[in-house]
């Protein structure tokens, strides 16, 4: 499976729309009524313009504006509403991170007398952001804190039903089922046509991951209800689950379903779903077409990064000209203090001070704090990756052979020679690779025994059918390479090498190191069957040796030409 069954676009679109937007219209109409600030309502008035026509960066600078002009002791609401609308912003443009560290802010301001849709707007805010950055733990915590504060019971099949996606996520689709189910049979739920689509949607792929036969009916009962209401974004979500419900049953149904998916996206503008559809096109085709939406897919993938990055950083200059712009005012009315008197000047200066190493070092520990979360978000992450794959080669290459060997030894007669001697052939067989995976997953020696254990590992892969050649190595000084690029090189090689003794049916492997000016030069070539191989298997390999190598600041470009074998070279700065 390479789509995962989520509807973010949709949640997010839907669920923010609905609780942040419809609910605290309500509030902003009680604050227009109490606030007699002119300032004020001249910039939420153009705030809420600007944000209902999409035209993001101006709205940004507006909400920016009167949560740094608000007071945090009387202004709570003020302050909440506009980090809630900075935080839905944040998200449509991609970055859940800071989606997050303003719904988090908003938290802060909570009082006992806060109104309930501000809070649900928030924890249901934070529940979407912390599933799109993989802490479905805290996201199913923040769906339920919404979910005992909702009100409306709509609301609550809502939630529900989006702690069911967190589960999907997981893969826990006992507990999913266990949710959505009773939804189906709620009256607000199958009276709201859009929700009720999208719970049977989900329950259907959840019986379609167990191999429950009930699967397709929810499906297609899902799809027909989407089509008769006319909702494009569900109708792509379901082209798409369609689409990998057929993957190995009927490709050609699976293609067509795809095709259909990336031209819905297409016609919605919806990005996301466009990329989404471009992978279950890739893995439907073959050839030059598979080759052809491989390209579009990366094509589109760029950009949006980089459209988002850029919204990225205009963000960062707006909350930072908007913080400059409130210093600026402060200091203008101290110039005037300073004018009527010079002691008050004096006690201003002090106080203004203050006021900046506070803020400063509140932002400091907030940046640390998160910083910290986040460096042990991706070791967890990190971690647990590596479990997958060690349970993984355990099962597909260990347990085989001991079961195999088990067999052996039961039904065979031990006392004769031969079968002695396959007995202990194989129990070498089975101490080598738990070996090779033990050293795999092994700590990396960085100091003076690196080179000595780097060429060990490439050796290791050495055997009567394929041959591995390394040149250069030895004329790079390797000592003034920093630890964290040793690791990288170790990693990124065993990667590589893994790699081609899975898939490339190689018989040579040369590796071959050079400076290159600044920058080391490490060339990887085979001659095995090169892009013919099944890349589907490899993928995820070749995904790591990237992101490896990008952190390096690094750049890796492969070369795979049909029946030519594979090249790779890798470029990192020493």
């Amino acid at each position: 499976m390479i789509v995962k069954k989520l509807h973010f676009p949709i949640y997010i679109f839907l669920l923010i729309i609905s609780f942040a937007l419809q609910s605290c219209k309500k509030e902003q109409q009680s604050i227009l009524k109490t606030i007699d600030n002119s300032n004020y309502t001249k910039n939420i008035t153009l705030a809420e313009k600007y944000i209902n026509n999409q035209e993001f960066d101006s709205a940004f600078y507006y909400y920016s504006k009167i949560k740094s002009n608000s007071n945090p002791n009387k202004d709570q609401s003020k302050i909440i509403y506009c980090l809630l609308k900075l935080a839905y912003i944040h998200q449509v443009h991609g970055d859940y991170a800071s989606s997050e560290s303003n719904a988090t802010e908003a938290i802060q301001f909570f009082q006992n007398n806060t109104d309930s849709y501000y809070k649900v707007s928030i924890y249901n805010i934070l529940g979407i952001s912390y599933n799109n950055l993989y802490d479905y733990d805290n996201a199913i915590y923040y769906y339920n804190k919404a979910l005992n504060l909702s009100e409306d019971e709509l609301q609550k099949a809502i939630i529900k039903n989006n702690i069911a996606v967190i589960y999907i996520e997981k893969h826990d689709y006992q507990n999913a089922t266990t949710i959505l189910l009773p939804l189906t049979l709620k009256k607000e739920v199958t009276n709201n046509f859009e929700n009720y689509a999208r719970v049977l949607d989900n329950l259907g792929y959840c019986y379609f991951k167990v191999g429950n036969t009930k699967s397709l009916n929810y499906l297609n009962q899902s799809l027909k209800i989407k089509k008769q209401i006319k909702d494009d974004f569900g109708i792509t979500t379901s082209y798409q689950t369609l689409s990998e419900f057929h993957a190995k049953t009927n490709p050609n149904l699976s293609h067509k379903y795809g095709q259909l998916a990336y031209e819905k996206a297409t016609k919605i503008n919806s990005v996301d779903d466009r990329l989404k559809s471009l992978a279950l096109l890739v893995e439907t085709s073959i050839g030059n077409e598979s080759k052809k939406f491989s390209m579009l897919h990366l094509h589109i993938n760029d950009s949006i990064n980089k459209v988002r990055q850029k919204a990225k950083n205009q963000f960062a200059k707006i909350k930072y000209d908007s913080k400059k712009e409130k210093e600026e005012n402060l200091k203008l009315k101290a110039q005037k203090a300073e004018n009527a008197l010079q002691l008050e000047q004096q006690k201003n200066k002090n106080l203004l001070l203050y006021f900046i190493v506070g803020i400063i070092i509140m932002i400091s520990i907030f940046i640390s704090n998160f910083l910290v979360a986040k460096n042990k978000r991706e070791k967890i992450k990190i971690s647990y990756n590596t479990e997958i794959r060690i349970a993984k080669k355990l099962h597909d290459e260990l347990a085989n052979d001991v079961y195999h060997t088990m067999a052996f030894a039961e039904t065979q007669d031990l006392s004769t020679s031969p079968n002695k001697e396959i007995l202990l052939t194989n129990l070498d067989t089975i101490y080598s690779r738990t070996r090779n995976i033990s050293k795999e997953n092994s700590t990396i020696e960085t100091g003076s025994l690196f080179v000595s254990n780097l060429k060990e590992m490439m050796s290791g892969f050495n055997n009567n059918e394929v041959n591995v050649l390394v040149n250069g190595i030895d004329t790079i000084n390797w000592t003034t390479l920093e630890s964290n690029k040793k690791i990288t090189v170790y990693r990124v090689l065993q990667e590589l090498l893994v790699n081609m003794k899975k898939h490339s049916q190689c018989s040579l492997v040369v590796l071959t190191f050079q400076k290159n000016e600044k920058k080391l030069q490490i060339d990887y070539s085979d001659n095995g069957i090169g892009a013919t191989f099944d890349e589907k298997k490899s993928r995820n390999g070749l995904q790591n040796v990237e992101n490896r190598i990008m952190a390096i600041k690094g750049t890796l470009t492969f070369d795979t030409k049909s029946n030519k074998g594979f090249k790779a070279t890798i470029l990192f700065p020493i």
